[in-house]
């Protein structure tokens, strides 16, 4: 139990029902409310695959599957929601019938945002952001919603950093016959190209004059991305050297997070992949648009050896393969 504002509050419920990048930009709010009240239980509702990622952090005590929630009948939903005996609730992601949900339950502190008109109904602590207009990363922006408990603190991106280092800590279900894949002696690279529509992303020519440039001799070369994406990329690795390992559509979401963090560095746009590498502490390269809202100032990956390159325009056709190449090549020192 803790504490806080005059209240007390034993356990927080935290709304994130979207994508794997955005799950992984939340956990850094979840642990620090374990790092101030270690007693606390911190629960996060979200969607079914994502939930890998939320058992990788040792600070999120519940997962609440959304899509299995959504099938309940609404009285069924209200009596699951008021068993937990939750205190607050953090709407992160804007959602109406999730914050009617939360009042319906008699969730006592019910934190949303003003964008949100339903909000105003369901939300009895109300925060002001724009987060298109912020200054602040997104994972930043997270803390924003403590602000009516008095928490005011946002911390930095490099202390961000550092919650992932000792917070966030992936199964390490790497088979051998996936770790085969892994090359000792070679820098194990893997090069995410595709974003799921999620994002802005670079040309895949770029990427293959890229991939061919490498000195071979020192890179191992693997090429990730979803079942769906894998047509695609089952033609275009054609186009690359013999030695390029291609396991698009091969790796379950826990599969993928093991062979992340096995592995020596990832390149990818603004996706899912990015922030999971990044997290994981392996060389970590993004590259981004300068476009207001999908910019590396709200999306940059977050990590002890992350990076990003930001385009001069809407799309990223202003990042050269010799931008991305030198700073690929300078993990090698």
């Amino acid at each position: 139990m803790a504490i806080i504002h005059n209240r007390k509050i034993d356990h927080f419920l935290i709304n994130r029902i979207d994508n794997i990048g955005d799950v992984i930009l939340t956990l850094p709010v979840c642990i620090y409310l374990k790092l101030l009240y270690p007693d606390i239980k911190v629960t996060i509702l979200a969607r079914s695959y994502t939930k890998p990622v939320i058992d990788a952090c040792p600070a999120i005590d519940n997962f609440i599957d959304f899509e299995e929630l959504e099938r309940l009948p609404q009285n069924e939903q209200i009596a699951n929601i008021k068993a937990r005996n939750i205190d607050v609730i953090l709407h992160t992601f804007n959602k109406t019938t999730i914050a009617k949900l939360a009042k319906q339950a008699g969730i006592p502190i019910r934190i949303g945002n003003t964008s949100k008109n339903s909000h105003f109904i369901y939300c009895n602590k109300l925060i002001r952001l724009s987060r298109g207009n912020s200054h602040l990363h997104e994972a930043q922006q997270m803390f924003l919603f403590l602000h009516p408990l008095g928490l005011t603190h946002i911390p930095t991106i490099g202390t961000i950093a550092n919650y992932y280092k000792d917070w966030y800590k992936p199964k390490d279900i790497l088979t051998p016959n996936l770790a085969a894949n892994l090359k000792p002696g070679k820098f194990n690279l893997i090069v995410h190209t595709m974003s799921n529509g999620h994002g802005r992303e670079w040309e895949m020519d770029k990427y293959a004059q890229l991939i061919n440039q490498l000195p071979l001799d020192k890179f191992n070369v693997l090429i990730s991305g979803s079942e769906k994406e894998a047509v695609a990329l089952n033609q275009w690795v054609k186009k690359l050297p013999p030695s390029v390992i291609n396991l698009s559509g091969k790796l379950t979401l826990p599969q993928f997070m093991s062979l992340i963090c096995n592995a020596d560095g990832l390149l990818a746009s603004g996706t899912g992949p990015l922030h999971m590498a990044a997290a994981s502490g392996i060389h970590t390269l993004g590259l981004f648009p300068v476009s207001k809202s999908i910019n590396a100032l709200r999306w940059a990956p977050l990590g002890k050896k992350a990076e990003h390159i930001e385009s001069d325009s809407d799309d990223l056709s202003s990042i050269s393969v010799k931008m991305v190449f030198d700073v690929i090549t300078g993990w090698l020192k």
